[in-house]
């Protein structure tokens, strides 16, 4: 019910903000692949809580345990099971909002559909669900590096109205990770980092803009027409917690070009492969990756749960004033990242086995871009 994605790479998540723990059942991932809880901890700890003195301060070490799937480091072909156990809940901060409802938060459309829900921390409507995306991310980016040499990094392009200046063509995993804003622009991420903390202190929280790109990518992945690639990858990173707008390419900006000022004139390259010489499609044409990068900016909004005041109702309809406790991000974006580019890896996953599936063929160096 909504709880599962992918075809081939399928993944389902499981498990409560507050309750015992949270984590997701990977299934269709290929046997023989080497894959450890360390190298999967690397994603979790670039996602988990507490981090750096702009994200929330619960204190979670989210430590992951491979459950089932894996034998002696290589997957077995069948269902792999990884587990995280929630350690440091508080729920008490969340006793006033059992009956009150967060504005912009899910307390009362969960109310609304299914006539109950967990208050605790948000329960299935928190962050704390991407943990199992973030997790089956890191196995989906091993098989395509390994198989097709695919690279994925996303970073924050944007925190409010301060907007850095990055090349996806070069920016690097290392540049990204240089701060905890996650933002390669070392000049512009000293200002985010400012305006998330003054921000913080009055109680209140901001969004922006997570840009994430992939190199390498074969041709062909993709299937028209309900499954295009681009409609795919929208897909996984609006169903992230506080995503509130998708654009690929040249995005909305395309819009105030002509025809010719947009499209992408082909060439052939030195190596005879048919290339394009700019790139507003966004790695996609047609639905059907072109080999060119693919780039992908998510926008989102504020945090929902805020400490100032602000007005609401509670399950009766009454109005009255909340000021939210608990531990929240100010600014979601810098943990976004690695969520981000969890779901472009998933997508990208799925349509590299559907695409082997269907034709029968791979070519893994074609269109690769510099």
């Amino acid at each position: 019910m909504g709880n599962t994605f992918g075809h081939l790479f399928r993944v389902t998540t499981f498990g409560e903000s507050h309750g015992g723990g949270v984590g997701v059942v990977i299934d269709g991932c290929p046997p023989q692949l080497d894959i450890t809880e360390a190298e999967i901890q690397v994603e979790l700890d670039r996602r988990r809580p507490g981090q750096s003195k702009i994200t929330t301060p619960r204190k979670e070490l989210d430590t992951c345990e491979i459950v089932s799937g894996v034998f002696e480091g290589k997957t077995l072909g069948t269902p792999i099971s990884i587990l995280v156990r929630n350690k440091d809940v508080r729920s008490q901060d969340y006793h006033e909002m059992t009956d009150t409802y967060r504005p912009s938060h899910a307390d009362a459309t969960y109310d609304a559909k299914y006539g109950i829900r967990n208050w605790q921390g948000g329960g299935r409507s928190s962050a704390r669900e991407t943990i199992g995306r973030v997790a089956a991310g890191a196995i989906a980016k091993k098989i395509l590096h390994q198989v097709a040499g695919v690279e994925i990094v996303g970073y924050v392009k944007r925190i409010k109205d301060l907007e850095g200046i990055i090349d996806p063509n070069q920016v690097t995993l290392a540049q990204v990770e240089s701060n905890i804003v996650r933002c390669p622009d070392s000049e512009c991420a000293d200002r985010m980092i400012e305006l998330i903390e003054r921000i913080g202190r009055e109680g209140d929280s901001t969004g922006g803009v997570v840009e994430c790109v992939a190199r390498h990518v074969p041709k062909g992945l993709g299937m028209p027409v309900f499954d295009k690639l681009e409609a795919d990858l929208a897909k996984s990173v609006m169903s992230l917690p506080a995503s509130k707008g998708f654009e690929i390419g040249s995005g909305f900006a395309g819009t105030l070009m002509t025809g010719s000022q947009h499209n992408d004139e082909f060439y052939t390259d030195e190596d005879g492969e048919i290339r394009t010489r700019t790139n507003r499609s966004g790695g996609i044409q047609g639905g059907i990756s072109n080999g060119e990068n693919i780039i992908i900016r998510v926008a989102f909004k504020p945090t929902a749960t805020i400490r100032k005041e602000q007005r609401t109702v509670n399950s009766l309809g009454e109005e009255t004033i909340l000021a939210a406790k608990g531990r929240h991000d100010p600014c979601v974006l810098p943990r976004a990242v690695p969520m981000v580019e969890a779901m472009m890896a998933l997508v990208l996953c799925d349509h590299l086995l559907r695409h082997q599936g269907q034709t029968g063929t791979f070519r893994p160096k074609l269109g690769q871009a510099g």
